[in-house]
Order: C-alpha cells, then sequence, then structure tokens
C-alpha cells in the first residue's frame, strides 16, 4: 500500500507488496516475452488462457494498471491499494490470499468440530498428464477414490452405507516441490462416520488411524478401480503384460509437450529439451528406508498416506492444515539466481538421495510456470458427502449450523457474520487480521476508519496520482537480475 502521507513511523505503517521488485516478477517481466518469441518462431502458440494468466501477473499489485483510493474518515489520511490479478496457476500473492480465505471459510461454516484427517493420493505419471489435459476424467476418477475411502470409514466403524454418513474435503494440487506438474489429491476426511437419529441429530464416531497393511490393500482397490473405468472409457488398454493409455490427445499442442516434460522432469526448451532437469545434492543421501518402517502404502504408482490428522479440540491445527493443502506452487524465498544467470530452486523437502535444489534456465523456467496454470473454469476444491452442496445432510453437520449471535461484540478478531456476508468472501482487510494482525481498515494516523473511496482505472488519472505521490517502481530502484548476455556457443559446466 502507497501512502499519500509523510509520517515518519514506518513501523507504524503498512508497506505494501511491491512484486516488481522481487526476482520471481522481474524473472517473468524479462524472459516471458523472449518465451512467446521462440515458440512463435517454432510455429507454436500458447493457449490463451495461460498467457491471459502471466499478463495479468505482470500487472498485479502494480500502481501503474489501477488502485483503490481509500480513506480514513477523521483525519483524511489517504492510501493507494493495487488490484490483484486472482490468478490460480503461479501467482504467490494471490494464491496466499485464496489460501487465507479457503482456510477461514472452511473453519468457520463448514469443517464441524470433530476429528479430521488427511489423506493424500499421488497417481502415475501418465494419469498425471490425462488428468491435465481431460479435467473432467479427473473429476469422474476422483469420486471413485472418495467412495473407495468413504466405504472403508464406514465399514471400520461396524455400519452400513444407509447408516454411516461420511464427507470429505478435496484440494487438487498441481505442483511438485519442484515445480514440476504433480497432479495429486490432499483430501481432509472426517475421521470416523456420522450416524443420523431419528430426531434430526447426527453421532460422530470416530475411527482408529488406518495401518500400512491397511493403506495398501486401500491403494490396491483404488487402483483397480480407476483401470476398470479408464477401460471402459476406451482410454486404457490391459494385456497380460502390461497396460498403456490408449489416449492421442496428450501432447497434441505446445502446452501437452511442455505439461509433459514438466511432469517428468526434463528440460522443456532449448538445444537439452528432452534430458532431465539438472538438480543440486548438497546433502548427504540418506539410507533406504526399511521394510516396513514407511508410513505410505505403494501400489502400481500410486501412493496413499494418512499420516496426519488433528482431533476435535485442535481448530488451529486444521487451520494450519488447510492453509497447507491450499498453499500456492511457487514460493518466493526459495528462488535464487546462480552466477551464470541460471535459476536455482530450492525443494521444500530435500529428496532422500540428498538433492535440495532444481537448475533451470530462464526459458525453461518460464515452461515450467506454464505447465502450472489450470484450465479454466475448473473447480480445484471438491466436496464431498456430507459437505457436498446439495447433501441433505449438510446443515446439520457443518459449523455453520449454530446460529448467528445477535451482536457487534468482536470475538478473536472477528464480528459475527449476518446472513448476506456469510456467501461472500473474505476482504483483504479481513484476510490481513486474521493471518498477521494487520489491521488496515484503521488509519495509523489517528485511529480512524478508513474506507474506499474511489477504483482509479483509468491510464490518464492514473499517471497524474501517481506523479504526485512520486511513486517509483521498485524494480526501477533495486534490479535483482545480472545484465542480458550473448547465449553460450557450447555446452560447459553448469556453474561456469
Amino acid at each position: 500500500m502507497a501512502s499519500i502521507s509523510n509520517s515518519t513511523e514506518p513501523s507504524m505503517l503498512y508497506q505494501r507488496h511491491q512484486p516488481e521488485g522481487t526476482l520471481l516478477y522481474q524473472l517473468v517481466d524479462r524472459y516471458y516475452p523472449k518465451f512467446l518469441n521462440l515458440m512463435s518462431a517454432q510455429g507454436k502458440t500458447l493457449p490463451v488462457h495461460v498467457q491471459r494468466e502471466f499478463d495479468t501477473y505482470l500487472k498485479c499489485g502494480r500502481l501503474e494498471h489501477g488502485f483503490l483510493r481509500v480513506r480514513c474518515e477523521d483525519c483524511y489520511d489517504e492510501r493507494l491499494v493495487a488490484f490483484s490479478c486472482k490468478g490460480r496457476g503461479f501467482c504467490p500473492s494471490c494464491g496466499a490470499r485464496r489460501m487465507v480465505e479457503s482456510a477461514a471459510l472452511l473453519l468457520d461454516e463448514v469443517l464441524p468440530e470433530q476429528p479430521m484427517r488427511q489423506w493424500v493420493l499421488s497417481v502415475p505419471y501418465p494419469l498425471r498428464l490425462l488428468f491435465a489435459r481431460e479435467p473432467a476424467i479427473m473429476g469422474k476418477v476422483l469420486g471413485i477414490i472418495y467412495r473407495a475411502i468413504s466405504s472403508y470409514l464406514v465399514k471400520i466403524s461396524g455400519l452400513t452405507h444407509k447408516q454411516g454418513k461420511t464427507g470429505a474435503i478435496t484440494f487438487i494440487q498441481r505442483f511438485g516441490s519442484a515445480l514440476n506438474l504433480n497432479i495429486h489429491f490432499h483430501m481432509l476426511f472426517l475421521d470416523g462416520c456420522y450416524v443420523l437419529q431419528e430426531k434430526g441429530s447426527a453421532i460422530f464416531h470416530k475411527v482408529s488411524a488406518p495401518t500400512v497393511q491397511e493403506l495398501t490393500i486401500l491403494t490396491q482397490k483404488i487402483s483397480v478401480r480407476i483401470a476398470n473405468y479408464l477401460e471402459r472409457q476406451g482410454l486404457l488398454v490391459s494385456d497380460m503384460d502390461s497396460s498403456y493409455l490408449n489416449y492421442d490427445n496428450l501432447d497434441e499442442d505446445v502446452l501437452g509437450q511442455i505439461q509433459g516434460n514438466s511432469i517428468t522432469y526434463r528440460i522443456a526448451v532449448g538445444p537439452q529439451a528432452g534430458q532431465k532437469a539438472f538438480t543440486l545434492q548438497t546433502l548427504p543421501a540418506q539410507a533406504p528406508m526399511e521394510e516396513g518402517k514407511s508410513k505410505v502404502a505403494k501400489v502400481a504408482g500410486f501412493s496413499l498416506h494418512a499420516g496426519v490428522a488433528s482431533q476435535a479440540h485442535q481448530r488451529k491445527k486444521l487451520e494450519r492444515l488447510c492453509r497447507y493443502v491450499s498453499r500456492s506452487a511457487v514460493s518466493e524465498q526459495r528462488i535464487q539466481l546462480t552466477e551464470s544467470g541460471k535459476i536455482k530452486y530450492e525443494l521444500k523437502t530435500p529428496y532422500r538421495n540428498g538433492t535440495t535444489h532444481v537448475i533451470f534456465e530462464p526459458l525453461d523456467f518460464i515452461a515450467r510456470l506454464a505447465a502450472l496454470v489450470p484450465k479454466p473454469r475448473v473447480n480445484l476444491t471438491r466436496f464431498h458427502g456430507v459437505f457436498a452442496p446439495n447433501s441433505k445432510h449438510r446443515k446439520l453437520v457443518t459449523s455453520d449450523k449454530k446460529e448467528v449471535k445477535k451482536t457487534t461484540k468482536v470475538e478473536e478478531g472477528r464480528v459475527p457474520h449476518t446472513e448476506a456476508e456469510k456467501h461472500r468472501g473474505m476482504t483483504w482487510a479481513q484476510r490481513l487480521k486474521r493471518v498477521f494482525n494487520i489491521d488496515i481498515q484503521t488509519c495509523t494516523e489517528c485511529g480512524g476508519f478508513v474506507k474506499v473511496i474511489a477504483s482509479i482505472e483509468e491510464p490518464e488519472i492514473i499517471k497524474k496520482i501517481l506523479a504526485h505521490v512520486n511513486h517509483q517502481p521498485q524494480a526501477e530502484q533495486d534490479n535483482q537480475l545480472p545484465a542480458l548476455r550473448a547465449p553460450p556457443q557450447t555446452q560447459g559446466n553448469l556453474f561456469n
């Protein structure tokens, strides 16, 4: 947020995030046009929705592309608030806002005060590409996965499907730690079943944590059911020795080729296209996991983990878990430049072989970002069972079933929602207050209430106001990128 006032107390002021000063922004700003030119020279074109993601990201948080004017009602101190791109692919700022809003919404209005468990399912490489290309197929497969886990929970509860009701919320994550396209499912399941009573109430029955043996049996069942479904759709051909996808649309265009390379950790563009991406090992390799000690079930390329859970009273832990599974794909803190101008991205968790970083050429880095952009109108958060919007049991079990108290008293920094407010997302100010205890609706000069007075979108008016406040883009003051250099004539050492 850019302040028009001349306050000398920076500790009391909230400073606007300036994306133009970040390394990620500068990399996209410099190399995305070059990537488009490379594609054009090869007679290829990125899909419109991917180009729109990059174009809007370059405008996200930039005052030069429009802003809101906010003013204190008491002292008339003014500030400028830049617009956001609301991208779903790789924008860290918008991803963080969406993460906070999703977690707060689930805790306040959906998830009941009952035990919850995270189930994480990964699928083989070919299915990741199929799901990226065909979201409708992914949705059908997700239904198969939910029904398999739900049946398992009902069975170990000693109930029938008519008696026991389960529910889950699935976050479809499209990224891996190495910025690779890795479509997998984080499912927040009720750690048990509801038993409906005659008088319109429900009793919750908690179940014990699954064992590795039970996970293995369940993973085998899921893999067989998915294979049978794909065979019925004509997408999978199986014989006695092997199985393969019968789908010719996987890499028919430039995005399919980029996604295929991203999934298999390969370089997408340049003279080394098709080769494995460079990695950096800075830690000693770990010993292989002893048989029987792993908590992950692995069957035919599928893996299932269910080792993270929260108890009914652990609402803070559950909110942190919700933020984790809905986090952004790219972390700005893990991006660095090597001396030779290559991009070094730190893994969130080191691999067992000691790999801690992956190294990209700039144009290949842009290709990795392009692979992460989802198709339009593909919902990446799905609700199942008693949490489904059309479930007749949703109001009975969700946390918003309680009547809203008729009071204006602030509880834990929040005012109780009205019926109209329940259907709106959290504002940016509410997100900041919820997570960082930063209140931008209160004036830092006098403590008065701050409100929006104008939305500025006309280029000429934008220029006049920014000139009046002497606004200088941070990228012009502190550019992190080295000067452009000629491409190497021969392949040399990675860090030359």
